[in-house]
């Protein structure tokens, strides 16, 4: 294998099984075989630094809202303020989770994760930061453990319960909403199951509940006792007996296994390869870790046909931008303003399936705001764009204000480093090689190097052509 092929197919595994890497990384990270360096991602997603941004005794409980009230009544401002308090607490998470995405080590997990929140698509209902703290680090720690006990740990994370309804879900009043959304959504997939399987699985997980504090809790007083018939077997099944019985049934082996071979690989599916490795997640009682190094080490995961094929999210954009040039903000704002504007604010998916993904990430406004973010973001350039209309976060401020600029700060010493002392000639191709996920062709290096002059230092020429690669539309592909 030539240098340029190892490095297009590291660099295409750094990206596709994290955010991307360092042009320094890259280099290093070449020098492995693939097998090694999977092997070395694995390892270093190990250990996982649990999210924090507030503590179970901020969370707000009867008790907290009893101390809002006021002569009888309850205090408006109060409570307003409360609750842009726990919305501030919300965007802190979020950022929180893009800067553990952005540091490198781990990144495996946290794109792991990052998928497992599309999969368990879960939004914040009150602005509850403690249950979306639960959520995310639950999500992160069981990433690429066993998928049964991230299912049931999922399931019973009162952020999901009280996003699914299932609160409400009792004896002689049943609530089928979370039932439904298991099966369809986390486990079978759609036309797998009954109607009459839904409605006697509802009842199964009633009871099912969670306490203001934020621990599950099962609550015998309104659970059904009675029996019930689900996928054809008769018992005083409970929810755990439901979930039990989606494990056992292949289904929902092949249907996480097209999911993730559709995020990881190619939107268009290999149906005998899925079901080759849907059977080798099965047999492996649903080993994630497995799973993923059977992708990554594949011969065919670096087929030309995968290379490329993958359109960044809004997510993978920003964390993959920050990480390669040790890109901090000096405000939390922008961030949130460019995950809002591209369609993809972590912790608010726009309903119970999550991000549609592909293609759907790409409009002609947001395709517009992608290529100009460089911009925006390594040349100060004015932001006029407007955020998309959908989503909870407080962004107004941003988007209504004329003139804005992003404050950031590059690591360029670091991105620099490997480039300085590269022929003028190959400077472009060579960063271009870190940055896309195939060479340049010849109409492309005619336009970049037009970015450059003769009267630039190397560091100047370094930083115009990264602004002017990133700029390309080959970038938002991996």
């Amino acid at each position: 294998m030539d240098k340029q092929t190892r490095l297009q197919q590291t660099r295409y595994l750094l990206a596709r099984a994290g955010f991307g890497a360092t042009p320094a990384e890259l280099e290093t990270a070449s020098q492995k075989s693939l097998r090694k360096l999977v092997r070395q991602l694995i390892q270093d997603s190990e250990d996982v630094v649990e999210l924090r941004v507030v503590e179970p005794d901020d969370n707000v409980t009867k008790k907290t809202l009893r101390g809002m009230v006021r002569d009888g009544q309850l205090d408006r401002d109060m409570l307003k303020e409360r609750i842009r308090l726990n919305a501030e607490k919300v965007r802190d998470l979020n950022l929180q989770w893009l800067d553990q995405m952005t540091a490198g080590r781990g990144a495996l997990r946290e794109k792991m994760a990052l998928f497992w929140h599309g999969h368990f698509a879960c939004r914040t209902m009150g602005q509850n930061p403690l249950f979306m703290q639960q959520y995310a680090n639950t999500i992160r720690k069981n990433a690429l453990g066993r998928f049964g006990d991230l299912l049931m740990a999922v399931s019973k994370e009162p952020a999901m319960l009280q996003f699914l309804n299932n609160q409400q879900n009792r004896k002689n009043a049943p609530n089928e909403n979370f039932a439904r959304e298991v099966m369809e959504l986390f486990t079978l997939g759609r036309g797998n199951y009954s109607e009459h399987d839904i409605k006697e699985a509802a009842r199964a997980f009633t009871g099912w509940q969670f306490t203001p504090d934020g621990q599950f809790v099962f609550r015998e007083r309104v659970h059904d006792e009675g029996e019930k018939t689900v996928f054809g077997k008769t018992g005083t099944f409970k929810g755990e007996d439901v979930i039990a019985m989606l494990l056992d049934n292949k289904q929902t082996a092949r249907f996480v296994t097209s999911k993730i071979y559709r995020f990881f690989v190619n939107e268009n599916e290999d149906k005998s390869r899925i079901d080759q490795l849907a059977d080798q997640f099965y047999k492996s009682g649903y080993d994630i870790t497995g799973l993923m190094e059977s992708i990554f080490t594949a011969d065919w995961f670096y087929e030309p046909k995968n290379i490329g094929s993958h359109i960044k999210s809004p997510v993978e954009l920003l964390a993959g931008m920050r990480h390669a040039l040790g890109l901090s903000f000096d405000q939390p704002q922008p961030q949130i303003f460019v995950q809002r504007t591209l369609g993809q604010i972590l912790f608010y998916p726009p309903n119970v399936a999550g991000w549609p993904g592909g293609k759907n990430w790409i409009d002609s406004s947001s395709l517009l705001f992608r290529m100009q973010l460089p911009s925006y973001v390594l040349k100060a350039q004015e932001v006029t764009v407007r955020p998309k209309d959908e989503g909870d976060v407080n962004v107004q401020a941003l988007a209504r204000k004329g003139g804005q600029r992003f404050q950031v700060k590059v690591n360029w010493d670091d991105f620099e480093k490997p480039f300085l002392k590269t022929p003028e000639a190959d400077l472009a191709d060579a960063i271009a090689a870190t940055l896309l996920p195939f060479p340049l062709n010849t109409d492309q290096r005619t336009l970049i190097a037009k970015q450059t002059n003769s009267t630039q230092t190397q560091s100047e020429r370094i930083h115009a052509l990264t602004a002017a690669l990133m700029s390309l539309p080959e970038y938002q592909l991996t």
